[in-house]
């Protein structure tokens, strides 16, 4: 299994020297290898659609509802402080996007822009690791040429996890990146009771968050545009009992759901673990096939 791909560090040379008969693209790295060298890639039919299989130079390995893993025991966000001890407003709508400042295009920094445009008083909240960047000062100059105020963009410092965790209980709403979604972030944001809003793409990387809403039964949070994103956001925002009924949902969701499901998800692999093994023993090649979902 490997579970770096494409990324800092990853051991591809040695899966290129075939140490092992049955190779698989699992989880690390969120796309095909694009390598003769892996036979299978473990996904989803929402973060790779049935006709978009021919994208992928594995084949595909479908989990039953999701392809996602995540640790039911793990930790607990703590208390945050005040709003104000944040930079935050303590009335003011607060858009949380703690991805990675290098998912931030253009596209999605403009569409997040309209969004407060259209929601007086919100602020966009961002996380800034690296506070001896550029980072602030670009993106607070960017807003100002949309026409926002520079003191709607906050930023956050990075922090333990228990901690960061607990910065999510203080916003409303959290707004994904296109085209490529949060992934472990968006996880973290739904673990602690945000929701989250993405606009899935036509990538691996950019349905990630979608297929996370959809296996909660969330699906009204998959915008199918941009233009639907930016008005789901100012709808939320204007209904706080819309907005409440979304997080009740989400509560039952992570309790009743496969997401934080992680034996089910352990039994689900093994299956085709399993079957990938009696393909190999029974002489044929690698081809793709579907893992039953196992009685609940």
């Amino acid at each position: 299994m490997d579970l770096k791909g494409h990324t800092l560090e990853a051991p591809t040379e040695v899966f290129a020297l075939r140490p092992a008969p049955i190779q698989v693209n699992y989880k690390g790295y969120p796309g095909t290898m694009g390598a003769r060298f892996i036979d299978y890639i473990v996904a989803d039919e929402f973060v790779v659609p049935p006709d978009a299989r021919e994208s992928c130079a594995e084949k595909v390995v479908y989990l039953p509802e999701t392809y996602w893993v995540d640790d039911s025991r793990r930790a607990l966000p703590t208390a945050p402080p005040p709003r104000e001890e944040l930079g935050l407003p303590k009335d003011g709508f607060v858009f949380c996007g703690f991805n990675n400042s290098y998912k931030i295009r253009p596209e999605i920094f403009a569409a997040w822009m309209r969004i407060l445009k259209t929601v007086p008083g919100s602020v966009l909240w961002l996380q800034n690791s690296n506070p001896n960047s550029s980072l602030s000062n670009n993106l607070r100059r960017e807003a100002e040429n949309c026409d926002v105020s520079r003191d709607r963009v906050v930023f956050a410092p990075r922090l333990p996890l228990r901690q960061y965790l607990g910065m999510f209980l203080a916003a409303d709403l959290f707004l994904d990146t296109r085209p490529y979604n949060g992934h472990t972030t968006a996880s973290d944001a739904l673990w602690t009771g945000l929701p989250v809003l993405t606009c899935p793409g036509e990538t691996f990387a950019s349905r990630v968050a979608g297929s996370l809403l959809r296996t909660l039964g969330l699906d009204s949070l998959v915008a199918r545009d941009m233009d639907s994103y930016v008005e789901i956001a100012s709808r939320l925002a204007a209904t706080p009992l819309e907005l409440k009924s979304i997080r009740d949902r989400l509560e039952v969701g992570k309790e009743n759901s496969p997401l934080y499901d992680t034996a089910r998800l352990t039994r689900h692999m093994e299956d085709a673990y399993q079957r990938m093994y009696q393909i190999h023993m029974s002489g044929e090649s690698a081809h793709e096939f579907t893992v039953p979902p196992r009685p609940r």
